[in-house]
């Protein structure tokens, strides 16, 4: 990967969370690599997460780890404009139900959300057992999307 292709993914991501003209001028593949780059990071605070929970809980660790999935979390939702799909002729995991169902695929997107926000104020408090508990549910959310709109490999 040259240095310039990790500056446009950044690029693109700016652009589409600032909204408006600027989004709608992304291209559907600077669109769908913005949001594999936030799943990837999203994978990678779960990850995290795991690691932590199961060899010592370190408290700052689990805190940063979730702070950082709620975030990307937040931002995931609007990574799915109109014409980013498999009919744009770029490869994406993303199934068409999506678009199909829309107002289902944004009350998982916020579910997650909603799930990762709980995590993160859990985080904080050291208690592993309950931050386990929460990391599950988050884990919940989102195997019940990706079952339901994402094709497996």
């Amino acid at each position: 990967m040259t240095r310039a292709r990790p500056m446009l993914l950044t690029a693109a991501l700016a652009a589409l969370l600032a909204g408006g003209a600027i989004a709608a001028a992304a291209s559907p593949a600077d669109t769908i690599a913005a949001r594999q780059a936030n799943f990837k990071k999203m994978g990678g605070a779960m990850k995290a997460l795991k690691e932590e929970l199961a060899g010592g809980a370190d408290k700052a660790k689990l805190l940063a780890a979730a702070r950082t999935l709620a975030a990307t979390a937040k931002l995931q939702g609007g990574l799915f404009p109109a014409g980013t799909g498999p009919s744009s002729g770029v490869k994406t995991d993303a199934l068409p139900a999506i678009w199909a169902q829309k107002p289902a695929f944004d009350a998982a997107a916020a579910k997650l959300v909603t799930e990762a926000d709980k995590l993160a104020g859990i985080a904080g408090s050291g208690n592993a057992a309950a931050v386990l508990a929460q990391f599950k549910a988050v884990g919940g959310a989102c195997a019940a999307c990706h079952k339901q709109f994402r094709a497996e490999d």
